[in-house]
This record gives structure tokens, C-alpha cells and sequence, in this order.
């Protein structure tokens, strides 16, 4: 049993998170170190993930900040090569993500652009430029792109987001198949609604709790739920598994609710 467990671990693993500056991100670099991995945490602001890279090196993992703006290209490759001192990664959490709240018939062009720059241009110019790392150290390695379960369903007033999400899981298979043969595993992980310090407000409002009685769990999720799923793609314990989308969702993407 111990040697399945053992799977789970990254040890003398490369990660590198996305988005990593709150919520999610940081919750998986966290994770990720935890599990024995090297971390690099990416966000615009670098100043911003100091105090999570020094809350990892306090609890004996090694963290470190990167500069990135997933949308540029040129500085998705800085920060790669800003990794290189400590190698090409194995694992990349492709986690940056925005949305804008907004009906369809208000939202504009720049409401568009925003998302599908961050959401899905960003994910494709992160995993491909991870790709091209790994293919070239010649170790294989994972992407996994966080996606969500509005990539499958739809929900009102988030139309961008939802059309994004859903071109990251077709990313998400299309990289899968292109890079089998590098052993490069590519797989999406769909969240349902889990609580962060930014929705925390809302979800635990009147309207929140009429969006949980929607889901058959009738709870929403934490981010601890998402913890053997991530490290699941993440790690060789899901060693087959490419081209495979994840739902931790408490049901919610099965109802018709």
C-alpha cells in the first residue's frame, strides 16, 4: 500500500504554478511542495507570492517568485528561462484565470478579449512553451490546465468565461494527443464551485445558498477537495492518464439543475 501511496509524491520534481498570487494557485504551489516538489509560483506581481514562497520554506520545501503575464509571449519565456537555472519543469499547473460578471447583451469586445487572452491564449502559450522545456530535457513531464465545469455547462452572466473554459478542455485533448509520444501528459481539472476568498462572500449569501441547493451534494466544495485530484494528474500515480477531464464538483456537472 505504501508504494501506491509513494506514487503521489514529487520529489525532486519541477512545478510550476499559474495564477499562483491567491485562491487556488496558491493552494496548489502549497501542494505541490508539500508533496516533495520544487515550486515556482508565477503571477504578474512577483511581490505578491513572497509570502507564500516564504511559508513554503518555512515548512522545509523549496519555493521561488516568478514575473509573468500569460497573455505576452515574450514573457511567458522569460519566465521559463528564469526556471532554467533550476531545469526545464515537470509538472505545469496552467491556473491563471479571470472572469467578468455580465450579462450577454452588456458584455463588449474588450469583456471578451480579456478572458479568452488570459484563459485560453495564456493556458495554450504556458503549456506549449512547457512542452517545448520538457520534450527538449527529455524526461516527459504533466500539464495540468484547470479548466471548470462551466467548460461542460453554462451559467448565466459569465458567457466568456464558460466559451473559455471550454476551449481549454479541447486544448487540453489536443495536446494530449500530440504529445503522448514525448510522454508528456496533458489532462484538465474542472472545479465545480469551491469557496476562496473571493467568491466566499457571495457563496455564503442568499443567492449562494440557492446555487447549492442546485448541486446534489448540496455543498460546495473547498480547495482541500481538489488536493488527490490535482496531485493524481500531477504525479506518476496517474501515469496513463492523458487527455482526461477531472470533475470535483459534487455532482453538479450529472444534474440537469
Amino acid at each position: 500500500m505504501s508504494g501506491a501511496i509513494d506514487r503521489f509524491r514529487l520529489d525532486g520534481r519541477i512545478a510550476l504554478v499559474t495564477g499562483a498570487s491567491s485562491g487556488l494557485g496558491m493552494h496548489f504551489a502549497a501542494l505541490l511542495a508539500g508533496a516533495g516538489a520544487r515550486v515556482a509560483l508565477a503571477a504578474r506581481r512577483a511581490d505578491k507570492l513572497q509570502s507564500v514562497v516564504d511559508a513554503i520554506t518555512q515548512a522545509g520545501g523549496e519555493a521561488r517568485a516568478l514575473s509573468l503575464d500569460v497573455t505576452d509571449s515574450a514573457s511567458v519565456r522569460q519566465c521559463f528561462d528564469a526556471l532554467s537555472s533550476w531545469g526545464a519543469p515537470d509538472v505545469l499547473v496552467n491556473n491563471a484565470g479571470v472572469t467578468v460578471t455580465r450579462s450577454l447583451l452588456e458584455q463588449t469586445e474588450a469583456d471578451f478579449d480579456s478572458v479568452l487572452d488570459t484563459n485560453l491564449k495564456g493556458g495554450w502559450l504556458m503549456a506549449t512553451e512547457a512542452a517545448r522545456r520538457m520534450v527538449a530535457a527529455g524526461r516527459g513531464g504533466s500539464i495540468v490546465n484547470v479548466a471548470s465545469i462551466l467548460g461542460e455547462r453554462v451559467a448565466g452572466g459569465v458567457a466568456p468565461y464558460a466559451i473559455s473554459k471550454a476551449g481549454v478542455i479541447q486544448a487540453t485533448k489536443s495536446m494530449a494527443l500530440e504529445l503522448a509520444r514525448h510522454r508528456i501528459r496533458v489532462n484538465a481539472l474542472l472545479p465545480g464551485y469551491v469557496v476562496t476568498d473571493l467568491n466566499r462572500e457571495f457563496l455564503h449569501s442568499e443567492a449562494g445558498d440557492k446555487l447549492r441547493a442546485r448541486i446534489p451534494s448540496r455543498r460546495f466544495g473547498e480547495m482541500s477537495d481538489l488536493d488527490g485530484p490535482l496531485l493524481l494528474l500531477a504525479s506518476d500515480a496517474g501515469a496513463a492518464m492523458s487527455g482526461a477531464t477531472v470533475a470535483v464538483d459534487g455532482a453538479h456537472l450529472v444534474s440537469s439543475l
